[in-house]
């Protein structure tokens, strides 16, 4: 059966936000008394939601006892307040989109980033309309590499696992991805934290735009 469905992330394979996600990190930790970290230091800590983010930042400037709430809380109105300051879709993103569109396959966003946020920005950068569902970190009560997560949208498009692919850029979207026995295809260019041969995964594309001739090359 040919794909028809085609499930992606956000940060690290549609957008590179690393550049906003830290401006709120260190403006945190600004609030906290803290020195900032460096950008490669905030990227390293992408991927698994913004609880996460907020928790390995704290670690990273030795700030124990502090209110976790509250440091997200300060971390998250930031980044509400400028979400895309710097961020941008990756080079093709947009033109392939389009050509994934006119192809007749269904494209959603499976994010672990709050949901309004998800929605937020992909407004803003006018990614939005190609999307017919967007599931974020705060849409279940669970979140990637959860695989209910990637069953939940299979099954809101009534979709079969073997019909569907997963475009994503990290350890977290290939354990998703394989546990709901849904194909990966990895983007090199993202936010992982480990080498390429440790990810499990059916392709690896450097350009995005390089996306639409792997699918149709795809066996049916």
């Amino acid at each position: 059966m040919p794909v028809s469905l085609v499930i992606f992330d956000l940060d690290g394979t549609l957008i590179d936000s690393a550049a906003d996600l830290a401006h709120a990190v260190n403006g945190m930790l600004a609030a906290l008394g803290r020195e900032p970290l460096a950008l490669d230091a905030v990227r390293a800590m992408i991927g698994d939601g913004m609880a996460k983010l907020v928790e390995r930042a704290l670690a990273a400037r030795g700030l124990t006892g502090v209110d976790a709430r509250e440091a997200q809380r300060l971390c998250l109105s930031r980044y509400e307040a400028e979400p895309v300051r710097a961020t941008v879709p990756y080079p093709g993103v947009r033109a392939t989109l389009e050509r994934l569109r006119e192809a007749q396959l269904r494209l959603a966003v499976c994010t672990n980033k709050p949901a309004h946020l998800s929605e937020t920005i992909l407004e803003r950068l006018d990614l939005a309309r190609y999307f017919t569902r967007v599931v974020g970190g705060d849409t279940l009560p669970f979140r990637k590499p959860d695989p209910r997560v990637l069953e939940t949208v299979l099954a809101d498009f009534g979709a079969a696992a073997r019909e569907a692919l997963m475009v994503g850029d990290s350890e977290v979207d290939a354990a998703a991805a394989e546990a709901a026995g849904v194909p990966l295809v990895l983007m090199t260019y993202g936010y992982r934290r480990g080498p390429l041969e440790g990810i499990a995964r059916l392709a690896a594309i450097e350009r995005f735009d390089a996306l639409p001739e792997l699918i149709r090359a795809l066996p049916a």
